[in-house]
């Protein structure tokens, strides 16, 4: 006999696996989760009686009885995902079933406090509330820099003065009294990958997250890697042979100017994806300069990790799939070892709000009921 808590996490897990489709029916649940046909009918009893899910229609397999299909409701309830960075906050609204029916932006003004930050956060969720059908369920946050997820502390990040050891998932619980889950943003894109972009099937993969500094999210055997701190993943304090760290010269920043033939110092465009785009024909030694860079730090992750796809985000999609495609053709040049097993480097499909979706799965997949 299995105690509360235990029976409300594999509720939840029940309603994850009908979210995501890998469970269509009673007898496909009771196989993803191991169950007994009779606990798992129980399950989804319980489920429908809640309104967290409906069962209708009729599925019919290629043998056997036709099977009644399994949904989520998706107007029980809403997710609030937020991600941010030093010059903005993107937050969506997602339904119970995973759905995004809201998405919103604001930007930060320049030297923003954490005091500012925290402020604007919870008026977006407020907004993201307006006309939102059902109880807010739970908050995600994407958040920059190194975070301790199980503390709910975000502990530092370098563009936002004074940002150290917040207790972001407190104050936002302590104005909208619900659950808060945080991790590091690209790993809230990892997430996003897997719930609404191309990583569904896989197991195995990285987020690639060259933006205002550089970061990788690693997802091993479906799990994401955090590490003993909570900093796995930040290559960008790598040191770099310019005497500077890797992000100084692979950042989004770093790499427009080096196109641009700017200095280090020089302000960047209001819209740095756009301004990124019209560099996508270039063919030139800084461009050059740049695919070899990323040819040895990729190259070298890809024989440390051997993964299956690392997913490109961030202002420097705008390149084009030629960047990418160039910086595996320049792998298989510099690394022997590679050429006939290159890493594959693809362009994101999700857009700029990725993070912000990714954030809203923490909150999907840490929701009990």
């Amino acid at each position: 006999m299995r105690n509360p808590e235990d029976q409300r996490h594999l509720l939840a897990q029940a309603v994850l696996h009908v979210r995501s489709q890998r469970a269509t029916s009673r007898r496909t649940l009771a196989d993803v989760m191991r169950l007994s046909p009779t606990t798992a009918g129980q399950y989804v009893d319980q489920l429908i009686a809640s309104g967290h899910l409906n069962e209708n229609g009729l599925e019919r397999g290629p043998m056997g009885r036709p099977k009644r299909s399994l949904t989520t409701n998706a107007d029980v309830g809403w997710f609030a995902g937020i991600e941010f960075n030093a010059e903005r906050i993107q937050g969506v609204r997602v339904d119970f079933s995973g759905a995004k029916t809201d998405s919103r932006i604001i930007s930060l003004p320049e030297a923003v406090t954490p005091k500012a930050v925290i402020a604007e956060i919870s008026k977006l969720i407020t907004t993201l509330a307006k006309n939102a059908t059902g109880p807010l369920l739970g908050i995600g946050v994407g958040v920059p820099g190194i975070v301790d997820p199980i503390a709910g502390i975000a502990r530092d990040y370098a563009f936002i003065e004074g940002w150290k050891d917040v207790p972001l998932a407190q104050q936002l619980h302590d104005k909208h009294d619900v659950t808060v889950t945080l991790d590091n943003n690209l790993r809230a894109i990892a997430l996003a990958e897997r719930w609404f972009g191309g990583a569904a099937e896989l197991a195995d993969y990285v987020v690639l997250g060259p933006r205002s500094g550089f970061g990788i999210a690693i997802v091993i055997g479906g799990r994401i890697v955090t590490g003993t701190e909570h900093a796995a993943g930040e290559i960008g304090r790598w040191p770099w042979p310019d005497g500077g760290e890797l992000h100084d010269a692979l950042s989004s920043p770093a790499v427009w100017r080096r196109l641009a033939g700017k200095t280090k110092r020089a302000s960047l465009p209001a819209d740095l994806h756009s301004a990124l785009a019209t560099f996508a024909d270039q063919r030139d030694e800084a461009r050059a300069a740049i695919i070899a860079d990323y040819a040895r730090v990729l190259g070298s992750l890809h024989l440390l990790l051997d993964t299956h796809s690392y997913f490109l985000h961030g202002p420097l999609t705008a390149l084009g799939d030629a960047f990418c495609t160039d910086i595996v053709t320049t792998i298989q040049t510099i690394a022997p070892s590679l050429q006939n097993k290159p890493p594959r480097i693809l362009r994101s499909q999700l857009g700029d709000d990725a993070g912000a979706l990714g954030a809203a799965s923490l909150a999907m997949e840490t929701w009990v009921p």
